[in-house]
């Protein structure tokens, strides 16, 4: 270890009692009353020193004032370098910023706001089968550089006005529109397989719901079919009791919903009355003698109490 990286661990002498310059410039640069207690000192290399302030600011718990001091070789007196308010190892931080595009989530999206979509987003594939080339009209076409090169004008994220450029007839292009199919980008494969995989967590055949359902959707009057390859397992839900009303739902989903469920029950009716036509039961006019709680007397017992 040389001698030069010992000096710089020690902290300078007049630097480091320089703890009131150090106080004087950490006030100024805070509001009255935030600066606190000296919480210690750092060197920072030879005649370089930090120190510390407690912060009393609300809001920042952990924080310290940090104030740097250096002196020149062979001088005495102290100069500020710096002042700053620095967490401190305990500090209260804000959690590490994520982008946008990770931290959106289904349902975020309100009124008014935008989602821009990554032109290499896997989720998308070129809209035109058997063609890589987009389409005339759109920013990145050919024909589109070609016009801004010719005119000398700025490009565009959206298609001018003035531009009537039709597709070549017989093109890829010109047919997808006459089918009314022209779309830059369609859902890829791997966009249909998340799509498809979202509706079979959320109203698929494993929910608690279609656990307990008297049958699957496919047989179901409520069920709406859709086109596409995702018709052959997916249908819309137009039971407007369903807890999957207006969704898309598994051809293997169900709920107590269904249209050929068990017929509600009839109320229940009395049994009839049997009577026994061969069988004769005695009803006595009086009670019995023996039947009540008190015991019977005899005309002896009454007159030892004095009856007559």
């Amino acid at each position: 270890m040389s001698a030069a990286t010992t000096r710089s661990r020690t902290p300078d002498r007049l630097c480091a009692e320089a703890v009131d310059l150090a106080r004087a410039a950490a006030e100024e640069a805070a509001a009255p009353g935030i600066v606190g207690e000296h919480v210690g000192l750092v060197s920072e290399g030879d005649r370089v020193v930090t120190h510390f302030f407690q912060c009393r600011e609300l809001g920042y718990r952990g924080w310290r004032w940090a104030v740097t001091v250096a002196r020149a070789s062979r001088a005495k007196i102290v100069t500020v370098d710096e002042a700053a308010l620095l967490p401190g190892p305990d500090a209260v931080l804000a959690p590490e910023w994520v982008p946008w595009s990770e931290r959106l989530r289904p349902g975020d999206m309100g009124p008014g706001d935008l989602l821009p979509t990554d032109a290499e987003d896997l989720r998308l594939e070129p809209g035109y089968s058997g063609e890589d080339e987009p389409a005339p009209k759109v920013p990145v076409s050919h024909e589109m550089a070609d016009l801004v090169e010719a005119e000398d004008a700025d490009l565009t994220t959206g298609p001018p006005s003035g531009f009537a450029g039709a597709p070549l007839r017989g093109s890829i292009p010109a047919v997808a529109e006459e089918l009314g199919m022209r779309r830059a980008r369609v859902l890829s494969r791997y966009g249909l397989h998340t799509a498809a995989d979202r509706w079979e967590e959320a109203f698929g055949p494993k929910t608690p719901m279609a656990q307990s359902a008297p049958a699957a959707c496919v047989s179901c009057g409520f069920l709406v079919p859709i086109g596409g390859s995702l018709g052959q397992a997916f249908g819309a839900c137009a039971n407007e009791f369903s807890p999957a009303d207006g969704r898309l739902v598994s051809l293997a989903y169900g709920c107590g919903g269904h249209s050929e469920a068990a017929v509600m029950p009839r109320p229940p009716q009395p049994a009839a009355p049997v009577i026994d036509e061969t069988r004769v039961d005695p009803f006595p006019l009086r009670p019995s003698s023996d039947s009540g709680s008190v015991p019977p007397t005899t005309d002896a017992d009454a007159e030892d109490l004095g009856h007559s």
